[in-house]
């Protein structure tokens, strides 16, 4: 089966700092990868990458087949232009730490505004499917609601139903928990559940949240200093590597 994206020798710098260094990684559709490691390690870029809100220093990603960061020009091949990102990319979804959702729009308007704004659909279609995906994320009862009005937890659920109303094939989560208070966590973490079990879809997790990754993950990557310094099944990685960075990282979270 071909992978829905493949990294090759990706590398990112940030002025002198050296963030990724030579990622290959294969993820293969419907794969659920859940990646780990210490703040500065690389795990955000990657996927921030993947959505071209960060362009590689070096390197290529596809998304199915297609080459996301290059395109072909007079038989050459050059940078690509925002119209060739935009298609390559259309089917990422991804969710972020702080929601970035628009204050002064009702949740029903935040999750319809991409389908009219990049599929134009007409409103009404797009509220249609915005609330059945509001539906499915147990927000049925907040259509008409505004940010201000919601938990961080429900504000986070928002997010997904905006994300997954593009029906994207493959979904990146940024820490989509750190923000979080404690309380609100289980809520945001079921609907993932709920995701991970239901639908094809490929999901990328950046994530701290161990034991969830055992649960969901069918493979869980260990970033270290900008390089993927242990990859297999999540038990694996998590449970019986003798990696000693890695295990240094993982007794912060038993202790």
């Amino acid at each position: 089966m071909e992978p829905i994206v493949q990294y090759k020798d990706i590398h990112k710098s940030f002025g002198d700092t050296h963030v990724l260094k030579g990622i290959d990684l294969d993820i293969s559709p419907s794969e659920k990868i859940a990646i780990i490691g210490p703040s500065g390690s690389g795990k955000t870029t990657i996927i921030r990458l993947l959505m071209t809100l960060e362009e590689p220093t070096k390197g290529d990603i596809y998304v199915a087949g297609k080459n996301l960061w290059k395109m072909e020009k007079g038989g050459k091949s050059v940078p690509a232009k925002e119209k060739h990102l935009a298609e390559v990319r259309k089917d990422i979804g991804m969710v972020f730490q702080h929601f970035n959702l628009f204050p002064h729009k009702t949740i029903l308007d935040n999750c319809a505004m991409p389908l009219i704004k990049v599929k134009k659909m007409s409103k009404k279609e797009a509220q249609e499917q915005s609330k059945q995906m509001l539906d499915r994320v147990g927000l049925g009862d907040k259509y008409d609601a505004y940010p201000s009005n919601l938990s961080g937890g429900q504000k986070q659920r928002v997010a997904m139903a905006r994300a997954l109303v593009m029906k994207p094939k493959i979904m990146l989560f940024d820490e989509v928990t750190s923000a979080l208070d404690p309380e609100l966590v289980g809520e945001v973490l079921e609907v993932i559940r709920d995701l991970a079990e239901n639908d094809e879809m490929a999901m990328v997790l950046v994530t701290h949240e161990m034991d969830f990754a055992l649960e969901i993950a069918d493979r869980v990557l260990f970033l270290d200093e900008g390089v993927i310094a242990e990859s297999g099944s999540a038990d694996e990685v998590i449970n019986t590597s003798d990696n000693p960075r890695l295990q240094d990282f993982l007794r912060r979270f038993r202790d």
